[in-house]
């Protein structure tokens, strides 16, 4: 497949690596020649130093033979016109923009990006990719890390193992069988940095972050056996009123089950403008970072904060403030990858990595297919892929202890029908089965290749 990916920043680059580390033809354009220089160094892709929306530049960029064109630069303008010059000069098949203005983003003006006005096929809004992200954080206050898979059946999440877990040091192999009916499997361990698949025989350690896939009915049982309590969520403290934090409060506000929310917004025209958009949440306008701020917003008894401003250091600041101020859970928006490893010491439940949710976003409307989800984890260190078994696969018809998946792979669930069930190896694969697979990136081609998708993708 010919990719353009235009765009060299986080999400372009990331993006690019994925692409061109699976086989396809892929031109990076960027105006920032440091960037192409870089994209170009470090990744097997072609590069081209100008502005995405020029016809003359996309068409030294391959426009003319591409399959799919990824606007993701920082202009919302220059994503919508580079579409529209992919579509009208060089009739690319397929066109996704990231767009972050919400103005685009307004269901009323959907009809601006039908093909005969503002040809977009796929648009990805990065701030209502966060705001989800974030509510699936809040849904589970001890875990780092959520995604849903099989229509909201099964669920991955990501939760750190403290001294008094009570399966430590017990082989997973034993866990299953003490555990017969539960329907959750450990897919992967980051011990001291190191991601890895495990096997029957390893244990689980005190500190260990640890992936599971389980059915969504046993996720209870299933927190409550590796010694995490489940607490609801009553009341939660915002700090930054901007787009993002005006999503997931409209989105609590709009909750059966009601959820008290405060928002904290430095900025007065935009505090203000969140107070008019919101029924019942109480906007303060101030500082996040204020101690009588947040003694004033009720800190001491949240259940949780969310740090979502556009500065990574007030984020997390905040949440340790916030932290040390009684609140037990603290989420905070972080944007640089590098300061990931300080979050756990600094006592920050979980964080959410903005480029990560948009490149997972992106992945899911690339691979079409008989792919039907991917979650990108970490620093592209791993995917969970939920695809669908097609009859002319290789794993068609095989049981489970029958199939080679690489190493890295794993199998957390598996859908036949309507019912969800945890695979053992004695598991048949059948045609029209759904699969959720955990995978380490050097595993990821050769997984889909078990699945036949990876040249199915249009």
């Amino acid at each position: 497949m010919k990719v353009i990916i235009c765009g060299a920043g986080q999400v372009g680059w990331q993006i690019a690596r994925y692409l061109s580390g699976e086989g396809n033809d892929v031109t990076v354009v960027d105006h920032n020649p440091d960037l192409v220089r870089r994209a170009t160094d470090t990744l097997d892709v072609q590069g081209i130093a100008g502005h995405a929306s020029y016809p003359d530049i996309l068409e030294r960029a391959g426009a003319r033979d591409a399959d799919l064109i990824i606007a993701a630069t920082h202009s919302d303008e220059v994503n919508m016109v580079t579409c529209q010059v992919a579509h009208s000069v060089f009739s690319i098949p397929r066109k996704i923009a990231r767009l972050r203005a919400q103005s685009y983003l307004t269901a009323i003006y959907s009809d601006l990006y039908r093909r005969d006005h503002m040809p977009i096929d796929v648009v990805i809004s990065p701030e209502r990719e966060v705001a989800e992200a974030a509510l699936r954080r809040l849904s589970a206050p001890a875990a780092f890390d959520v995604q849903t898979f099989l229509d909201g059946q099964a669920q991955f999440i990501g939760i750190r193992l403290d001294e008094d877990c009570p399966v430590l040091n017990t082989p997973l192999r034993q866990l299953t069988d003490l555990f017969s009916t539960l329907r959750a499997i450990v897919v992967g361990v980051r011990r001291k940095k190191r991601l890895f698949a495990p096997e029957p025989g390893d244990q689980l350690f005190a500190g260990d972050a640890v992936y599971i896939l389980a059915h969504a009915e046993d996720m209870a049982r299933t927190m409550e056996i590796f010694g995490k309590t489940s607490r609801r969520q009553e009341r939660v403290v915002i700090v930054g009123g901007g787009n993002v934090g005006l999503a997931v409060a409209r989105a609590l506000e709009a909750r059966t089950d009601r959820i008290r929310a405060k928002v904290i917004e430095k900025n007065r025209r935009c505090a203000e403008l969140a107070a008019d958009a919101l029924e019942r949440t109480i906007v303060l306008n101030g500082d996040g970072l204020s101690a009588e701020l947040l003694a004033e917003a009720g800190i001491d008894r949240a259940d949780a904060v969310l740090t979502v401003t556009d500065d990574d250091k007030t984020n997390i600041l905040a949440a340790v403030r916030a932290k040390n101020e009684g609140c037990p859970m603290t989420i905070a928006l972080v944007n640089d990858p590098t300061l990931e490893p300080m979050l756990g010491p600094l006592g920050i439940s979980a964080y959410i990595n903005p480029r990560a949710t948009t490149v997972s976003s992106i992945l899911r409307h690339i691979r079409l297919g008989r792919v039907r989800g991917v979650y990108s984890i970490g620093d592209a260190e791993a995917e969970v892929i939920e695809a669908q078994v097609l009859s002319t696969s290789p794993i068609a018809g095989q049981f489970i202890r029958e199939i080679g998946f690489p190493e890295g792979v794993i199998v957390g669930a598996v859908q036949k029908g309507d019912k969800v069930i945890r695979p053992t190896g004695g598991t048949r694969i059948d045609d029209g089965d759904i699969i959720v697979i955990f995978a380490l990136a050097e595993d990821v081609r050769e997984a889909e290749r078990l699945f036949q998708v990876s040249i199915d993708y249009f």
